[in-house]
Parts: C-alpha cells; sequence; structure tokens
C-alpha cells in the first residue's frame, strides 16, 4: 500500500496518506453516535448505500482496539473519536484531531482492511506534538500497533514483510514496525512504549537507542539483517 506523508506532519499528532478533498465536505453526512468502554465514537458516512457490513465491523474494530491503546500508550487521548467514510476522498485514510477520515472507495475495493482503523486511531492516541521526532518512526509505531493489537490482519492479507536488501529501518510502515518488533524481541522488551512516550514528550533523540538497548540505530539494524539473512 502506498501512502504519503502530509505536508502537515507534527500538527496534532497525525500524519495523512494524502489531503481531502475539498469536495468531501460537500455531502450530507449520516451520523451515528455510540459510547461505551469509556469513549464515544461518532461514525459518519456520505452514502447511505454503503455496506452496513462493514460499516458495522469499523465500529467493531474501533472499540476492540481504542479503549486498549488509550489505556496501554496514553491516558490522556482523545475520549470522542469521529470516523468519517469520505465519497470523495481519493487516498486511504488520515487522522487528525481526534478525526479519522476512510476513503470509501478504499473500503469498496478492500472491505476486509478494517484495520485501517487500528492505524489511524493510533495516530491519535500519539497525539505526538510538532517537531517531536522523525516521521518513519511514528509511522512505524502505528504499523507495530496495527500488528499487535489489529482485529483481523489476515482478512486484509496485510503481514509484516519479510527483509529485503532495499529496506531500512527509515522505510516507514510495515519495515520499519517489523524492525521495531525484533528490537522488542531481541534487545528491550517495552522499547516501542518508551520510544512512543519520548515522542510525545518531546525527549526522543536518536540516543535513545543506544541508552535502551546498549546499539546505536545502525548498529542494531546491521544486527537484525544478519539475523534475517
Amino acid at each position: 500500500m502506498k501512502r504519503i506523508l502530509s505536508i502537515c506532519f507534527g500538527v496534532a499528532a497525525t500524519l495523512t496518506y494524502c489531503r481531502p478533498s475539498v469536495a468531501s465536505q460537500l455531502v450530507d453526512p449520516v451520523a451515528d453516535t455510540i459510547s461505551k468502554k469509556g469513549v464515544t465514537l461518532i461514525l459518519v458516512q456520505q452514502d447511505e448505500g454503503f455496506s452496513k457490513d462493514v460499516l458495522g465491523r469499523l465500529q467493531e474494530t474501533f472499540f476492540s482496539v481504542y479503549p486498549k491503546l488509550t489505556r496501554d500508550f496514553n491516558k490522556q487521548a482523545v475520549k470522542e473519536v469521529t470516523i468519517t467514510v469520505d465519497t470523495a476522498y481519493d487516498g486511504v485514510a488520515y487522522a487528525h484531531n481526534g478525526r479519522v477520515t476512510i476513503a470509501q472507495s478504499w473500503l469498496e475495493k478492500n472491505p476486509g482492511d478494517v484495520d485501517v482503523v487500528t492505524h489511524e486511531v493510533m495516530h491519535l492516541v500519539q497525539a505526538y506534538p510538532p517537531r517531536s521526532g522523525p516521521g518513519w518512526l511514528v509511522e512505524g509505531i502505528a504499523d507495530y500497533v496495527r500488528y499487535k493489537y489489529g482485529v483481523d490482519n489476515p482478512g486484509a492479507n496485510w503481514t509484516l514483510p519479510e527483509l529485503k536488501p532495499e529496506h531500512h529501518y527509515t522505510s516507514s510502515y510495515r519495515i520499519t514496525a517489523r524492525f521495531l518488533d525484533w528490537v522488542e524481541h531481541t534487545h528491550k522488551k517495552g522499547i516501542v512504549k518508551r520510544l512512543d512516550k519520548a515522542l510525545r514528550t518531546s525527549t526522543y533523540s536518536d540516543g535513545m537507542w543506544k541508552r535502551e538497548t546498549g546499539a546505536t540505530l545502525d548498529e542494531l539494524w546491521i544486527a537484525y539483517t544478519k539475523g534475517n539473512a
């Protein structure tokens, strides 16, 4: 899945896959508000004919993962989230300021990809301030969380990719997520949560890897590539 980092990275701790279309604001929406598990979801559909099954699964995914993510990563994360299935947006999904927008066209082509919600709401949980850290790490953490907390990644044929020569820890998304998972298992259990907290408190630096694991980022990557050759 090709995703493009938004030029507004760092604002309200979210990244986008591409900018929303102005046309997406011109459709009268239908909204359902559901509150449980200490959080509220406002689920907005712009096309009343859109699959009720997919909408239901998006809702189930949200309530399955969001309370867990706020508990495990950031108890101060927003308690009200709006998810809009957008008829005009031509990207995949983006999150910003308590809102998640998912392209209806994407869900029509990929109805099993309900864990796009998991990735996007993690951005709301991250809530990183501007210039808190590198974009590759922000997205890598979000995909690591999708890998660990996702409700049906197999249904979307979504997996962490096998290592390839062209990969690097800065490749972002699933490539970085796989590297993070390896560091968790081989060097420092809990490092992803520590990285997440450091980014949110603007205390992250590359030197953190050395302090936490005893190895620099580059040294970890070399060990990772050798161990997965």
